[in-house]
């Protein structure tokens, strides 16, 4: 069964705060999104496996640890996922970048398919998948799915705020991927929106109305 991780790290909650506020500009908002991706792909990576290597420092010869030859990916949910990217390789530099194009039927919340490009090798890599908002769980459900449909296995998905009827849905649909939250809200309105969330992340990131 999936681990729902919601993070509690007081820098994570902090930035979340203030990226919640109405008068926060795009620059600035843009710039904490990336910053909150990067805590959480922290947290996300944590279990990873690292391997013995024998290294030369200025003083002496020395067993130490890296990565144990695992390749990544990082797939953002367009458009608003692209926010997300820079974070996350900021921690994971050596990640292929994969992107998935989906967009929510504003009358049925259902998603739609518009673009898909993965790495070759995606179905050989750890995925991490991240989009800002888990709200009805349509697009992160289909996001998963299409990459399972091309044979990736091992998936993560990472956002930031997330409501609990999103939640469940990948939990019930996906329950073999592993899910992190930056901070889990309270419910979905009338419109799909997460309630307190922070609005539409895209429109916020890019500037958009």
């Amino acid at each position: 069964m999936a681990k729902v991780h919601v993070m509690e790290h007081p820098l994570i909650r902090h930035k979340i705060s203030y990226i919640r506020r109405e008068d926060l500009g795009s620059k600035d908002f843009r710039e904490m999104i990336s910053e909150i991706a990067m805590l959480i792909c922290y947290e996300a990576t944590r279990d990873l496996k690292l391997q013995d290597v024998t290294i030369q420092t200025p003083i002496c010869e020395t067993v130490e640890k890296e990565l144990a030859g695992k390749k990544l990916a990082v797939v953002p949910i367009l458009r608003a996922g692209l926010g997300m990217v820079e974070g996350m390789l900021a921690m994971i530099p050596a990640a292929k970048v994969g992107h998935i194009g989906l967009y929510r039927d504003p009358d049925t919340l259902e998603p739609v398919e518009y673009y898909c490009k993965l790495p070759a090798d995606c179905e050989e890599r750890d995925v991490f998948v991240v989009d800002p908002m888990l709200a009805t769980g349509g697009s992160s459900v289909a996001a998963i799915q299409m990459l399972k449909d091309k044979g990736v296995k091992n998936i993560r998905f990472l956002c930031i705020i997330a409501a609990p009827e999103g939640v469940e849905r990948m939990k019930k649909a996906h329950p073999d991927v592993d899910i992190y939250i930056g901070a889990l809200d309270k419910k979905l309105n009338e419109h799909g929106y997460i309630v307190p969330g922070l609005g539409d992340a895209g429109d916020r990131i890019f500037g958009t109305k």
